[in-house]
Parts: C-alpha cells; structure tokens; sequence
C-alpha cells in the first residue's frame, strides 16, 4: 500500500485544508504534515501578515514623524538653512544631517579633543552645505568623519547664492 499524498490538516487556527505532500519523500509527509498543523492556515497567516504590515507602517511613520520635528527644532535652534532637493529627499536630508551632525558634535566634542570654538568654526562649514543628497549619501559615515567628508563636498553641494556666478 502506498503512502497517501493528500492529508486533511486540522490549522492552529481551527480551519481545515488539505495539502498535497506527494512532493516530499513518503517517509516525511507525516511530520510535515504534523508540522502544519501546528500553523495558521494560509489565508489566516496572510491576514496576520497584513495586519503586522499596517501596524509597522504606522509605527515606522510616527517615529519618522518625531525624529522629522526633533531634527526641524535641532536646525532653528542651530540656525541650519533648508535643504535643497526633491520630494520625499528633502525630509530625510533634514534627518540625516540632524543624526550625523548631534553625532559628530558628541564623538569630536564631548568624547574627542575638539573645543567649543573649533566647533563652531566647523559647524559654520557645515551651513552651506544645503544639498539633502548629500546629507543622505553621508548617512552611514563614522561621526568621526564628519570633518573630511565636509571637506571633501564639492561646490555642486555648496549652492552660491547667486546662480549666475
């Protein structure tokens, strides 16, 4: 007698299905089979996913939002002109140069050897660079950095307030 292909499983869920196991090797379609039942069944693990999703999203979004207003408060407060760019750029640049910059004042000042006046040199250097994609493309870079990487931007990062010249 062969074993069967087609088990009844009885879901986690308390919904029944029938699976076909005839692509596995007849000696572990049983505990295959066991193993499902120890699961939701699809339509229920779907619906499960769909939720978790949603309410990733509005976590994801509500902490992006905070993050947005703390990094917006951080700039008035420093005076840090807007950023240039596009759409969706503009914000995360705003939130990028917010975490690099509180970042890079702790490594180089709090924690390394830069005074409070040399930081304030530096930090002018910072103002003119207006480009969100440059803030983004920066993002993982080590705070340590910050110095080097602001030397390294071009004039492309640095608009004049003239166009024309």
């Amino acid at each position: 007698m062969a074993v069967k292909t087609l088990w009844s499983i009885e879901h986690d869920c308390g919904h029944t299905t029938q699976a076909d196991l005839s692509d596995r090797p007849a000696d572990r379609r049983a505990s295959y089979a066991r193993w499902l039942a120890q699961r939701d069944c699809t339509d229920c693990w779907q619906s499960c996913c769909t939720q978790d999703a949603t309410s990733r999203s509005n976590w994801l979004e509500q902490k992006r939002s905070a993050e947005q207003a703390r990094a917006d408060e951080w700039a008035e407060r420093y005076r840090m002109p807007p950023l240039e760019g596009v759409g969706r750029a503009l914000a995360w640049g705003a939130r990028c140069r917010h975490q690099l910059v509180t970042a890079a004042y702790a490594a180089l000042v709090v924690e390394g050897e830069m005074s409070d006046a040399e930081w304030e040199g530096f930090e002018g250097s910072l103002r003119p660079l207006t480009r969100a994609g440059w803030w983004i493309d920066q993002r993982d870079a080590d705070p340590e950095d910050l110095p080097e990487l602001v030397e390294a931007a071009t004039s492309d990062d640095r608009p004049t307030e003239n166009p024309f010249f």
